[in-house]
């Protein structure tokens, strides 16, 4: 009895925790198509519906003052913003014989349905508008992703400290002093100089050094415990000889780091015995930083990117939205701390990776809109539509394929 009651609070702590993490990514998305709909509503766009969600509506409320449709629809892994005329393929039909008074005879005649625009002659739709303010409207998404990201890292660091990369084991050796080697529960601040944020920052410091030479480190180190216990902190800076040479060649390949750090290796988990740490600093350091932070997880973004198409990252390396949900639901089940972590981290890549020039993203829309301010004149609406589609198509068929790779 008691083995049934423990498994099935496992099951619903696992089941809790997946709907955390489609929680935040729903949030994340829903922010994102706010931030279209707020610009749209600054520029006076005409904008059909607001949608939480995608697939069959679970709720559906029209404005009788501005005719949009707000809902609420059953698959909790999405949502839109759908602006009047946004993709201007009406642009392209064959223009009805004119009246006289400026509006077709097709158009003047046909009744307009509560809470919906005539779309040919409405001066608000999407691709009547300035194509400044259509990329204004366009980027509003990724930017609403990225503020509501730097906030919860900053209220994170203000209030449980940066995460940082610590040492949790040590490696013993004979062969190297105590003095130039890292010690258990050290947390890397820096390294020659520079400060450390993720590991990456860490590998590139001292990525090319050989064995026997000496790294400048800045770490935080415990030297004594207080009354309850907890380890009392100091910032040092120490010299450590690294014991193996550092050629890390991508993101993932940072074995040689380690072990040139001494870190030991755990067979049993074949993985360096190193922990996460949240280590708090000084308030306006820690607003400092976590602009600064949200900057270097961009930066890793595209420096993963660029490993794909070089080939120094394998497609396995990467996972879709199953991985992505798993990894999310076990950090953000780890306490408020991580979830305020994890949903900070992805809300910068929905803003940076919404902004690549691939079809289907707000990118490649921008592109095209950019395109269209300089030339004059759009491509033509059915082809950029074409391409959208199979930018889509194509994104999906990736993201399935990734995920099944890990299971491979």
């Amino acid at each position: 009895m008691m083995f049934n009651l423990l498994g099935a609070a496992e099951v619903f702590r696992t089941i809790g925790s997946v709907l955390l993490a489609i929680l935040i990514l729903l949030v994340m998305i829903t922010v994102h198509e706010f931030g279209h709909y707020l610009a749209g509503k600054l520029f006076h766009f005409t904008i059909d519906e607001f949608s939480i969600g995608f697939g069959p509506a679970l709720f559906k409320r029209r404005s009788k003052k501005t005719g949009e449709l707000f809902s609420v629809r059953l698959i909790p892994l999405g949502g839109y913003c759908a602006f009047g005329g946004e993709d201007g393929l009406e642009e392209e039909e064959t223009p009805q014989k004119d009246d006289g008074a400026g509006m077709s005879e097709a158009a003047s005649d046909a009744p307009e349905k509560e809470g919906e625009h005539v779309r040919k002659d409405d001066p608000n739709a999407f691709t009547k508008k300035p194509c400044w303010q259509r990329i204004i409207v366009l980027i509003a998404g990724a930017a609403m992703n990225y503020l509501l990201a730097l906030l919860l890292i900053l209220v994170n660091a203000l209030s449980f400290g940066q995460m940082m990369t610590a040492v949790y084991e040590v490696e013993p050796s004979e062969e190297y002093a105590a003095e130039y080697s890292l010690r258990d529960r050290d947390i890397f601040l820096g390294a020659e100089g520079k400060d450390v944020y993720l590991i990456t920052d860490l590998a590139k410091a001292l990525n090319g050094k050989n064995e026997g030479d000496m790294a400048r480190l800045r770490v935080s180190r415990v030297v004594g415990e207080e009354a309850d216990g907890t380890p009392v902190r100091e910032e040092k800076d120490i010299t450590v000889i690294l014991r193996a040479d550092v050629r890390v060649g991508s993101t993932a390949d940072t074995a040689t780091l380690w072990q040139a750090l001494g870190v030991r290796y755990d067979e049993a988990s074949s993985s360096y015995m190193l922990a996460n740490a949240f280590y708090k600093f000084g308030f306006f350091p820690s607003v400092g930083r976590a602009f600064v932070y949200s900057f270097r997880i961009s930066g890793s973004i595209f420096q993963v990117i660029g490993e794909l198409f070089t080939g120094k990252l394998g497609l396995e390396s990467f996972g879709g939205p199953v991985t992505t949900i798993a990894m999310t639901s076990q950090l953000a089940s780890m306490g408020l701390r991580y979830f305020l972590e994890i949903a900070g981290y992805i809300g910068v890549n929905l803003a940076v990776f919404n902004l690549l020039p691939i079809p289907a993203l707000d990118g490649s829309k921008v592109i095209f809109t950019a395109i269209e301010w300089v030339r004059g004149k759009p491509i033509k609406r059915s082809v950029e539509g074409m391409i959208h589609f199979v930018g889509i198509i194509l994104l999906l068929g990736f993201a399935i394929l990734v995920d099944i790779l890990q299971f491979i």
